[in-house]
């Protein structure tokens, strides 16, 4: 593997992993100062992901925590009636809970050697479990074709219905600017994979 495609990789992983912890979680005070300092030295092209991500860093520059714990709140866990949005891939594809597209992650994730973590409650077809699968596919070397296969059966398919729902919920401030990032990352990431498709297709 070349450097370039070694930092894009890295790159990759950690996009994956800064979603997966704030769509699982409120960011605390120093997750939000990290996001707010992290690029600022850096001259980036102006691309829709790296316009998402600026965007994500003034955001958590000006963002207060505790407001951020309430806007969460809001959004994915509510009172009584549930959040604004359903954060699982089980609703967006049937309607229902805890229904056949968990099943297959499940399976998919046995097939892979990965194990549930202890203490976790949350179903693995939550957003933020199928971006930390994504994490870690790409950090432990799995191959494309692999991720590529994960991403299309479990992410693709409403990822990005996803976020576009909660770039407009009621309450979405902050997290409109999160939802926007993974948006244009699920969107760069789809490109990428058929990109793979069509270099294997003329080999």
């Amino acid at each position: 593997m070349t450097v370039l495609a070694e930092t894009e990789e890295l790159a990759r992983a950690a996009h994956y992993a800064l979603l997966a912890t704030l769509l699982y979680a409120p960011p605390s005070a120093s997750l939000l100062a990290a996001i707010a300092r992290a690029g600022q030295e850096r001259d980036v092209p102006h691309t829709p992901l790296a316009d998402a991500g600026e965007r994500l860093r003034l955001a958590s520059g000006a963002m207060d925590a505790d407001a951020a714990t309430d806007e969460f709140q809001a959004l994915f866990i509510g009172a009584g009636s549930g959040g604004e949005i359903v954060p699982y891939a089980s609703w967006h594809l049937t309607g229902f809970l805890m229904e056949e597209p968990l099943a297959h992650v499940r399976g998919d994730l046995a097939a892979l050697g990965y194990d549930r973590a202890d203490g976790v409650s949350e179903p693995e077809d939550h957003i933020a479990a199928l971006c930390e699968t994504m994490r870690l596919l790409i950090e432990s070397g799995c191959p494309l074709n692999r991720q590529k296969q994960f991403f299309m059966r479990h992410l693709a398919p409403w990822g990005e219905a996803f976020a576009m729902q909660l770039q407009s919920a009621p309450s979405a401030n902050y997290y409109g600017q999160v939802a926007a990032l993974l948006r244009e990352f699920l969107r760069v990431e789809a490109m990428s994979f058929a990109m793979v498709h069509d270099m294997a297709e003329q080999r």
